[in-house]
């Protein structure tokens, strides 16, 4: 917060006020935000250097929690059923703490216009800045709890997916093959939260009536979540037995994949990656048609490290320039989308460490056979 130049945090976002509240989702909200006419909104409230007035403010529903597991803040409010109210909680909190603020940091993309006008009204003499960059730099490192749980759902990801392929074969249409992976993900403790399905020569990754067919290719691309954190991978399956031509487009895919992965170490700037991949892509006859991101994983997809300004998901590269550290968590991808053969695409989760990087989940890699 020096660093930046805060003097108060309000943070009203689910993922950071888990992260700054130790791990505390709530259970009642952790599918919805609407509700009656307003929506949940929590409010995380810290002062800058002082933890003992730092306050939450809540749901009522909460409270069961708060029982059972006791947050750590001291100062609970826990009524608010809108924004609005969770504000004015908010305030209620600050006024009896007797805190003052030049500079509020806020997370603009997650605060309704609601909420914004009234805190802007009771701070009329402060600054509102997005604290957006504050918070990312906070949760990038991970702490051994946080890799244990993405190391996890990373695994459980994998165990999900090879399920399904095994157990499914001619005839299965993407929908279907969608709801199954649900099956399996929440089978596994996890929140299941999409399923991106390529089948055959169809790009299209929406589950569909499409049904799979003998020798045609199938991509999986699962997000599953574990008490907040994701396991995000991509996996290769075919009814049938490879040829060499899909053996060789698979092999190339990989290649790109474990050679990104050998510059990832403390110490390197993030956007080395990059580097490395960008040779190969160059070097290869299928460069049209191959694509490579990298990007941070954690709480959110997406999140620092940012390592590029042209991936699909659009921000700036932040931490491009900036070195690696041990206990980040990065996703990297490639995809070769063949006119004739179909989406081909891997996706691996690995973390940084001080002398290099440990994958999370990495089986079932090469062609998986259906039944």
């Amino acid at each position: 917060m020096e660093a930046a130049d805060v003097d108060l945090l309000i943070v009203s976002s689910k993922h950071n006020v888990q992260y700054l509240l130790g791990g505390h989702r709530s259970f009642f909200f952790d599918y919805m935000d609407a509700i009656g006419i307003g929506r949940y909104m929590p409010l995380f409230i810290y002062p800058k250097g002082r933890p003992d007035l730092a306050g939450y403010v809540g749901n009522e529903m909460e409270s069961y929690e708060n029982e059972l597991n006791p947050f750590w803040v001291r100062s609970l409010r826990l009524q608010a059923w809108t924004p609005r109210e969770a504000i004015r909680l908010a305030m209620e909190h600050l006024r009896f703490c007797d805190v003052r603020a030049r500079r509020i940091g806020v997370e603009l993309a997650f605060l309704p216009a609601e909420a914004d006008a009234a805190l802007r009204s009771s701070f009329p003499d402060s600054e509102i800045t997005d604290a957006l960059l504050l918070l990312e730099r906070l949760r990038a490192r991970k702490t051994p709890e946080e890799l244990a749980l993405l190391r996890q759902a990373s695994e459980l990801v994998v165990d999900a997916m090879l399920a399904v392929i095994s157990s499914h074969g001619e005839g299965t249409t993407k929908k279907e093959l969608t709801l199954a992976l649900r099956r399996e993900e929440v089978s596994r403790d996890l929140t299941f939260e999409y399923c991106l399905v390529a089948m055959g020569t169809n790009f299209n990754r929406a589950a569909s009536e499409q049904a799979w067919r003998a020798g045609e290719i199938l991509s999986l691309d699962s997000g599953g979540n574990l008490r907040g954190y994701i396991g995000d991978l991509a996996r290769m399956a075919v009814l049938g037995e490879p040829d060499a031509e899909l053996e060789e487009l698979l092999a190339e895919v990989d290649a790109i994949q474990l050679a990104a992965r050998q510059s990832v170490r403390q110490g390197v700037p993030g956007g080395e990656i990059f580097a490395v991949a960008a040779e190969l892509l160059a070097q290869s006859s299928h460069r049209r048609i191959l694509s490579f991101v990298a990007h941070g994983m954690g709480l959110i997809s997406h999140e620092a490290p940012r390592l590029t300004a042209s991936g699909p998901v659009p921000y700036p590269a932040d931490d491009a320039d900036r070195p690696l550290e041990a206990g980040m968590v990065l996703s990297i991808e490639t995809t070769l989308q063949h006119p004739r053969r179909g989406f081909i695409k891997l996706e691996d989760t690995v973390a940084v460490t001080e002398d290099g990087y440990e994958a999370f989940g990495d089986r079932g890699r090469g062609w998986n056979r259906a039944v």
